[in-house]
């Protein structure tokens, strides 16, 4: 809404005046022209189109009480033309409101339609801010932005990401996160090129490994199969129970400096959540059916989970030779956490070149460099 203050010269001034003047002399000669009927007249119309020359011509009608009451220098002839058509208006009609607007008319003098003149003032209480939306709507705005933000950076917008190459990669994983801050400064990391084990008499690894449903997943990082309940080893009389298995190429593992194809790595957890990872080694050779059972149950969405059609043989994976290193370590990922018992199994394990290829396709590379083995003692058995 717009409202203009104008500023009147002298001459409006007088108009003003005169104005009230008549206003009051209407109010005063009210009973008077009710008791002296004037002839009819044709109605004009207040909105009527007249010239300004039109309208300086007095009116040839006889005064009637009314005017007769009114001194005449009083009277100017905008005042004469409203008096005019004061007489003109139909009885069912105000007299004063009609004069009123008349008077309006005269005192705008045209110039309405050309706003923001000499004498004019505009005040605007006209808003250019648009108006706060109500709160259920902006509640519901944010959700899109959002979701809009959240596939501009990825899936896990705002969660810190890590790789295997570039500025993300395991030189820098220390630095990405407060909480990967053991990635860089720990001191028993993993893996490690395994040298000089001390040859000992250890009790083997028992494993109780049962055919198992799974879901394959891309996380990634590599491609993992979780596992459902059921599996389980024990070592030194605690019994780790199985929760998943994942894939690196090449190995992250070394023995004796040399690095593998690929590797395996199974996941445990015992009731005090501590951790021990049983790590396969792969070299190029005959088919590994278990393997090939992952591969066929792949996603096609990475972050999806897809449920296999049959259970997984976990116990065709372990090789008839079932000595092993062991060592405490971290995990190979971040947060890289320690305290970590690493089982590796010395014999290596066969998977053809379609079946590396597959997942070299995927993942080409997705292991962490070996890490300092700082004077850990390395046992294995004999």
């Amino acid at each position: 809404m717009t409202l203009t203050l104008r500023r009147l010269d002298p001459a409006r001034c007088l108009v003003a005046k005169l104005a009230a003047c008549a206003a009051a002399a209407l109010l005063c000669a009210g009973p008077a022209l009710a008791a002296e009927p004037t002839p009819p007249r044709p109605v004009v119309p207040a909105t009527a189109a007249k010239t300004e020359k039109q309208a300086e011509k007095p009116s040839t009608r006889p005064p009637g009480k009314a005017a007769a009451r009114l001194a005449p220098e009083d009277l100017a002839p905008p005042l004469s033309k409203a008096a005019a058509a004061v007489a003109e208006t139909p009885a069912t009609v105000d007299p004063l409101e009609h004069l009123r607007q008349r008077l309006a008319e005269r005192l705008s003098g045209g110039t309405a339609a050309s706003p923001g003149g000499s004498h004019d003032v505009r005040i605007s209480t006209r808003s250019t801010l648009s108006p706060p939306l109500p709160a259920s709507t902006n509640k519901g705005a944010a959700k899109p932005a959002a979701k809009a933000a959240k596939l501009a950076h990825g899936p896990g917008a705002g969660a810190v990401h890590w790789g295997y190459q570039g500025d993300t990669g395991p030189a820098a994983w220390g630095g990405l996160k407060s909480e990967y801050s053991m990635c860089k400064s720990g001191e028993r990391q993993s893996p490690i090129d395994i040298r000089g084990g001390l040859a000992v008499n250890l009790d083997p690894v028992r494993f109780d490994y049962q055919a198992s449903k799974f879901a394959v997943l891309d996380d990634g990082h590599t491609v993992q199969a979780k596992l459902a309940p059921g599996s389980s080893i024990n070592i030194g009389g605690r019994r780790f129970d199985l929760q998943q298995l994942h894939f690196h190429r090449p190995s992250e593992e070394r023995i004796d400096g040399r690095q593998f194809e690929m590797s395996l790595h199974l996941v445990h957890k015992d009731e005090q959540g501590r951790l021990a990872v049983v790590a396969l080694l792969f070299d190029q050779g005959p088919p590994n059916a278990v393997v090939q059972n992952v591969w066929n149950n792949l996603p096609l969405e990475r972050g999806e989970a897809m449920p296999a059609r049959e259970a997984l043989e976990l116990a065709a994976l372990l090789p008839n030779d079932r000595r092993y290193y062991t060592y405490m370590g971290s995990m190979t990922t971040p947060p890289c956490a320690e305290g970590v018992q690493w089982i590796v199994m010395r014999a290596p394990q066969s998977l053809t070149a379609e079946q590396i290829a597959i997942f070299s396709r995927i993942y080409p590379m997705n292991a962490r460099p070996v890490q300092s083995a700082a004077g850990r003692r390395i046992l294995q058995s004999d």
